[in-house]
């Protein structure tokens, strides 16, 4: 075996998330696909709902731009608040480690080894190993084994809520735009083709984010905002016809 063989085995697979900081990022990620998601969905709906209801182009664009700004708001306040507490659980935990490693270091000492023991190794090994990592960061081997939390990389909930938000109103943007500027014979069937692509398109980038098989992903995705365009240009034509 040679050594480019050797440090194959022991290094990281290229194609596996292993990079510091990448909780953070996958945080924001997540949020940008599913605030452009959520988008796609709820203005398709609002427009094809509208457009169910009544032909007034001025109707559907106030009625899609309203949909956006409130969805675009709701989705980044609902994201910080979501991450705010997040955060604010892992930063408590961390906290209470600190206290511990200060007030109690012989234990919590105990504590480590004894989960690499649970782990599967040996006593004797997983002392020294608990050793190690103590003296090298002791803060960061206790979170991470104990807690499950990287001290360096805390969720941040103004990256969630700038990119739930961003996202949602690029993804508003293309049924509004489409149902806005396609002429009246085509601009319904053209807006469900966009979304139909639009929604393939963040059921694959959320399937590969979360390392999954995209078919499934993207089927789920697709089917799911063609069903909500459905009912909301069912009732939209049912209240249209009863108002009218």
């Amino acid at each position: 075996m040679t050594a480019s063989d050797t440090e194959d085995l022991v290094g990281p697979h290229s194609d596996e998330p292993h990079q510091s900081g990448l909780n953070n990022r996958l945080n924001w990620l997540r949020a940008a696909v599913l605030g452009a998601n959520d988008g796609i969905v709820s203005t398709a709906g609002i427009v094809i709902g509208a457009a169910g209801a009544t032909s007034d182009r001025n109707a559907i664009v106030i009625a899609g731009v309203a949909g956006l700004a409130a969805g675009a708001m709701s989705m980044g306040a609902g994201e910080y608040v979501s991450v705010s507490t997040q955060r604010d659980s892992e930063l408590a935990l961390l906290a209470k480690e600190r206290r511990e490693l200060r007030d109690e270091p012989d234990e919590e000492l105990a504590e480590l080894a004894g989960l690499y023991v649970e782990k599967g190794l040996d006593e004797e090994l997983a002392l020294e190993v608990a050793k190690a990592l103590t003296a090298h960061d002791a803060l960061g081997a206790h979170a991470e084994a104990e807690l499950g939390i990287d001290p360096d990389d805390i969720s941040s909930p103004w990256h969630a809520a700038w990119a739930s938000m961003l996202a949602f109103t690029a993804g508003a943007l293309l049924p509004l735009l489409t149902m806005t500027l396609g002429s009246p014979g085509l601009r319904l069937w053209l807006t469900v083709a966009t979304v139909v692509v639009a929604l393939a398109v963040t059921g694959f980038v959320s399937a590969r984010l979360g390392f999954a098989r995209p078919g499934r992903a993207v089927l789920r995705n697709v089917l799911g905002g063609l069903f909500a365009m459905a009912v909301t240009y069912g009732i939209g034509s049912l209240l249209g016809t009863q108002i009218g």
